[in-house]
């Protein structure tokens, strides 16, 4: 476990390249704070793990480069900046048989709707992302029904309502990890800003049966017309982790519906452990073989440790309790599919890119199986 050694020739050439990436690893973790490169060691409990798969075990990569819901460009970097950073090499190293899908095109989208689409009020850029969001939809429902992992890449959140769709969809008693800074529970008629970021969980809630007054028109929302007869998800079927940015009437919905949601408050006061054993408790207490979905929003961490994302909010959670949140989920057994959103190169520096890209390939193989022992 220590720091690697190089092997072969002792050329000049080879060792200014080893002291150059040696002052770097110094700037960035300090001197003597060890290896700075995580060991990829599936656990040795992995039979226990993704039961929800079929065996031998496939992780489906979609890459869903989507950035109109919000208002930077750069979320649709993420996708490929995780795979150059050596994903697929990492997931083979956890054990999974991997199928590498294409990104989902959304230039075909822009060029068949134009420039002249108007959007509904308070919903921005509303048919691209809805467009987006069906195509996405599609290809999560196929990897399930295949017994396949899927593995979403974003773009921003906004693609959580193609993700949601097509998983409950599949698997309609699916439980709902959300971990991020925001509650995501708007929609065009309570939203502050139009983005469609902040609206999956609101747009897939199902206020027709638990408070009519809220139902969502589909009708008036184009490209949102494939979840006019779909699926919707229950508010006992969601629990947040990590919120810290809540807006009035996402305050006033998770209380009057009875949503589980664990604040950074909570986190400070009962510790990361005690907040995911009695997020399990509520998802899995019924149903202990209910399969679950991670949506990981990059914004949940800490601005100091992930700079390059849109929305960054003080107070976040830390390196550990980050990493903990996706190994703890991947513990139950029950995961069976994920999502990672909202990194932005373009939004920090080049080490605070490199450092948020980083830290996100790391929570993926956390929640995909990585183990320490």
């Amino acid at each position: 476990n220590g720091p690697q050694r190089h092997h072969g020739t002792s050329s000049n050439s080879n060792h200014s390249s080893d002291v150059a990436a040696s002052e770097t690893g110094r700037k960035k973790t300090g001197f003597g704070m060890g290896q700075i490169t995580d060991q990829m060691l599936p656990t040795l409990k992995s039979s226990n793990l993704f039961q929800h798969s079929k065996y031998p075990r496939t992780a489906t990569i979609i890459g869903a480069p989507m950035t109109y819901g919000q208002p930077f460009v750069g979320t649709d970097h993420g996708p490929q900046l995780l795979r150059d950073k050596g994903l697929r090499g990492m997931l083979t190293s956890l054990g999974w048989r991997v199928e590498d899908l294409p990104d989902l095109s959304y230039d075909d989208i822009t060029t068949s709707i134009g420039s002249g689409t108007a959007d509904p009020p308070n919903a921005r850029n509303c048919q691209l992302v809805g467009s987006g969001a069906e195509l996405l939809r599609n290809k999560v429902s196929e990897a399930l029904n295949d017994g396949r992992f899927p593995l979403i890449l974003g773009g921003d959140h906004s693609i959580g309502a193609g993700s949601l769709a097509g998983i409950l969809e599949v698997q309609p008693n699916t439980g709902v990890i959300w971990v991020d800074a925001h509650a995501d529970l708007n929609t065009p008629a309570t939203s502050g800003s139009g983005n469609m970021h902040g609206m999956p969980i609101g747009l897939l809630l199902d206020h027709a049966k638990y408070q009519p007054e809220t139902a969502v028109n589909f009708d008036e929302l184009p490209g949102f017309e494939f979840l006019k007869d779909g699926p919707r998800l229950a508010p006992d079927q969601i629990v947040y982790v990590g919120l810290r940015d809540v807006d009035p009437t996402e305050r006033e919905w998770i209380n009057n519906l009875g949503i589980k949601a664990y604040t950074m408050f909570d986190i400070d006061r009962h510790g990361i452990g005690a907040v995911m054993d009695q997020a399990f408790s509520d998802l899995l207490s019924k149903d202990p073989n209910r399969p679950l979905h991670l949506s990981y929003d990059i914004d949940a961490i800490d601005p100091i440790l992930a700079p390059a994302t849109g929305t960054t909010v003080r107070g976040g959670l830390t390196y550990r309790e980050a990493h903990f949140v996706a190994e703890a989920v991947a513990q139950t057994g029950n995961l069976a599919s994920a999502e990672i959103v909202e990194l932005n190169p373009t939004l920090s520096d080049d080490d605070g890119a490199e450092d948020t890209i980083e830290l996100g390939l790391q929570i993926i193989t956390s929640f995909m199986g990585k183990s320490i022992i």
